[in-house]
């Protein structure tokens, strides 16, 4: 973090860092981990990549159909054309971007959706920081439940459980979390407080 906000290096390159500080602290430090268990580590590693990245590659797919058959727009113009309210319109906006997380990896939601939906926010007077964060909050939402829910994926490899049993036992915090989704939605003060601290 400190690197990153200092501005030495990307956020892309600080997952490369601390990859290589979790690696030198495993094998010299803790010496949990052995030079021998290196190449099983990488192969683990490799394979667990290459599922998410064909997770990945599926839903950027599907989201290319989506914007070439103009269905992120249509449900831009039926928004507006419905005359919706700020209280409806967020609750709409969050029916969609939960439904787009069951098939679509969070970037490619963003890049769709958010073009589409920012402006009619902004014309209902939703503050834009409080829009972002309520967004991000949905995307994390979908990185937890299937089909493309890629923290799902994840523990189900390091526990070797899985995606059904796995999505069971994460009901209860998946309510948690739509129950935080709901609270961020509709009280603005949770998320605006610290942004307009720091601008004052």
């Amino acid at each position: 973090m400190g690197g990153i906000y200092t501005g030495i290096f990307t956020p892309t390159e600080a997952a490369a860092m601390s990859a290589v500080y979790a690696f030198f602290v495993a094998v010299f430090v803790y010496k949990d981990l052995t030079l021998k268990d290196v190449p099983r580590v990488l192969l683990n590693s490799a394979n667990m990549s290459a599922m998410l990245l064909y997770i990945i590659t599926n839903a950027v797919m599907f989201s290319f159909i989506l914007a070439n058959e103009n269905i992120p727009q249509a449900l831009g113009n039926w928004m507006i054309g419905q005359g919706l309210g700020m209280i409806t319109f967020l609750l709409a906006c969050n029916v969609i971007l939960l439904v787009a997380g069951n098939f679509m990896e969070p970037s490619s939601i963003v890049l769709i959706f958010a073009p589409i939906l920012f402006p009619v926010a902004m014309r209902l007077g939703i503050d834009p920081v409080h829009f972002g964060i309520m967004m991000v909050v949905n995307m994390e939402v979908g990185m937890c439940h299937p089909p493309v829910g890629l923290n799902l994926y994840v523990a189900s490899g390091i526990a070797k459980m899985g995606i059904t049993e796995l999505t069971v036992a994460v009901w209860p915090w998946l309510l948690a979390m739509l129950g935080f989704l709901v609270l961020v939605t509709y009280y603005p003060p949770l998320t605006l407080w610290l942004p307009h601290l720091l601008l004052k």
